[in-house]
């Protein structure tokens, strides 16, 4: 085999061990540059009011500038969706009966 790859074997080798285990960036990176100081300071004091990396951020800052979307970790966007259904309300009740015989 090493014939025919030849000096690529190696190469090949590192890349297949380099990858493994990596996960796949989603989304584009980008660089930017030339950032104002007084840019660079409103981001990073509120970052640190939310507790938020830098990144996540200025993620967060440019999906809502552009799209106009939020984004939610906290599901905060679901409270008060709730709709109240019999059925459901039955079948958790079934399910959270105890079976005092098997717990002997």
């Amino acid at each position: 085999m090493a014939d025919q790859w030849g000096d690529n074997l190696g190469t090949l080798a590192y890349m297949i061990c380099y990858h493994a285990g990596m996960k796949k960036q989603a989304g584009v990176q980008y660089t930017i540059r030339g950032v104002p100081s007084e840019v660079d300071q409103a981001l990073r004091r509120k970052a640190k009011l939310r507790k938020q990396s830098l990144n996540r951020l200025i993620l967060d800052e440019l999906a809502e500038a552009t799209t106009g979307t939020q984004r939610h970790e906290d599901f905060s966007d679901l409270v008060g969706q709730w709709t109240r259904d019999a059925a459901f309300d039955r079948v958790v009740a079934a399910q959270r009966q105890i079976d005092w015989e098997k717990w002997k």
